[in-house]
Formats: C-alpha cells, structure tokens, sequence
C-alpha cells in the first residue's frame, strides 16, 4: 500500500487530475431535480430548458449539466459547491466563458469581451438570474431600469430632470440605445465614443432609430451633426434645459462653436463664424432656430434657413 501511494505522489499533477475527472460524470437533470426541487419546478419556462426538451443535445450541454458541468462527483459526495462548477465561486471571467460556451453566436455579444462592462468585471451573473429571474424575458435579476441603475446612480438623476427621455416611465428602455454587451466603433466622434451605444440603420447614431427626420442625408449638413452627433448639442438623458440642451440659452450653445475665431470667416473645421449683423445683446438675436429652422440639415440653404 506504501509503494502505491508514493507511486501516486510521483505522477505529474496534470495526470492525477486527469485520473480524478475520469471518475466524474454526468448523470442527468432527473438527478439534480431530487435534491433541487425547488429551481426545477419552474425551470420547464425558462429558455435553457430546451436543451432538455429539444432531445438532440450532447450531455455538455443539456439542462443543468450544460452550465455546471457533470454532476457525478457532486452526487457522490452528497451535494457542495466545491464538487460542482458553482458559479457563485467562479471569477468574472470563468463566468463569462461558460455563458460564451452557447451563447456567443449572436452577433450583438460580438464585443462582450472588450466591453466596458467586462474590463469593469460586470458579467452575467451580476446582471441576469437564471433560476430567479425577476424579469422573465433575458432573465433579467431585476427590471431592467432598476438593474441599470445599481450602477449608474447619476443617469437616475438625470433621468429626474424636467426635460428627459422617458424611460422611468417605460416609453424606452436602456437597451434602446445601449448595448450592455458591447458595440462596435462609431462612426461618429471619430469613433470614440464609450457609451456602448447601439448603432441605427448599421452605423449610425441611435438616436435616429427615433428621430428619423433628423437622419439625412442633407444637401447641406450641420457639422456638429454629422461630426460629432447630437450630444454635441444636447444631453441625451435629461436636461433641465428645453429639447434636451447643454444650455439654458439657444445661443449660447451656437456659440461654442460660431465664436469666430477663424481667420478668415472660418474656423479651421469650415465653421462658418457669426454674422457682424448679428448682434448677440439683442434678444431678437438669441434665438438662432427661429430663422435657423433647419439646424440638423438643409436640401435649401447652406446656412438652414427656412
């Protein structure tokens, strides 16, 4: 008995591994259901049980077994997380890797793993419940405002100001714009921008999903529009200033970019510099949109008259 015990201390660690999940196996979600009846009397609705129903599915990959992987080790022992793949044990990116093993098809989770939820340590579990899900659809842990706001606490604010687009009230939801998985780079703000926005008609900003009459394209196009999009003017969560603006003035927003500096007329993007006749301490003269109508884009005017 000494020499087989030291015959086993001589081998590699891997090939002992190897031999210990030799014994471990899997036994079927009719097993698990015996001592977790509890998350298997509701889990015929929940969207991983078609692996289970569907019949066609290797063992890897079937009902319980799929996520924590065999379970014969687990029933030998009599139950521990230590003998199952738990995932309350398992760090940001273990996590992630198992959700991936099915669901990295779906082009919208194509940049999950550069996003800045995951470089954050934000991965599934901390935003979707599987077996007490809150929100049936996606699983979700909570409503899907209220688990968005447990980490942004100041878009809460903001979506409180007088002027806001209305998602505490279920108009839209956070998903309308953003994609919590991740996004590609935009097209706009030279591809810059990190609010994991998802894009509208496949690049452009999605503010356009709503807006489609500020979409274009223009004859001749507002800069700031084209350039650097429409949070260059406006603030998309709320605003205590009207139509969502930076602020409280109409012209004062202009001004941040028709100051004229530019030595000729110009600034050095082609901004046209403001008028001589325009004088800004008269009040018919502060409110640029009243004549400026067309200050998303023109086909009639290359200053956006009427």
């Amino acid at each position: 008995m000494k020499f087989v015990a030291l015959s086993l201390l001589a081998l590699p660690f891997g090939l002992l591994a190897q031999s210990a999940s030799q014994t471990n196996h899997y036994v079927g979600s009719d097993v698990c259901k015996q001592c977790h009846p509890n998350v298997w009397l509701n889990f015929n609705r929940n969207p991983h049980y078609k692996s289970i129903a569907s019949g066609k599915e290797p063992a890897d990959k079937t009902g319980c077994e799929g996520c924590h992987g065999p379970g014969g080790n687990h029933v030998a022992a009599g139950g521990g997380k230590a003998t199952i793949r738990a995932v309350s044990l398992m760090s940001p990116y273990q996590v992630l890797d198992t959700c991936l093993a099915c669901h990295s098809k779906d082009m919208s989770r194509a940049n999950i793993r550069r996003s800045q939820h995951t470089e954050a340590d934000v991965v599934c579990s901390n935003c979707h419940s599987i077996h007490k899900a809150a929100t049936p659809k996606y699983l979700l842990a909570k409503t899907q405002v209220e688990l968005c706001y447990t980490c942004h606490a100041t878009v809460r604010a903001q979506f409180n100001m007088p002027e806001r687009h209305r998602v505490n009230e279920g108009v839209i939801q956070c998903t309308d714009c953003h994609n919590p998985h991740g996004s590609f780079a935009p097209s706009w703000r030279t591809g810059t921008d990190k609010g994991m926005l998802t894009q509208a008609f496949d690049n452009e900003q999605p503010c356009l999903k709503c807006h489609v009459d500020k979409r274009g394209p223009f004859v001749f196009e507002h800069a700031s529009v084209r350039v650097e999009g429409c949070a260059a003017c406006h603030v998309p969560h709320g605003s205590t200033n009207a139509k969502l603006l930076r602020r409280p003035v109409v012209f004062t927003v202009c001004l941040e970019c028709h100051n004229g500096e530019g030595t000729f007329g110009r600034e050095n993007l082609g901004v046209f510099a403001m008028s001589s006749s325009h004088n800004m301490l008269d009040p018919k003269y502060q409110k640029c949109t009243l004549c400026h109508v067309r200050i998303h884009g023109s086909n009639a005017d290359p200053t956006f008259l009427r």
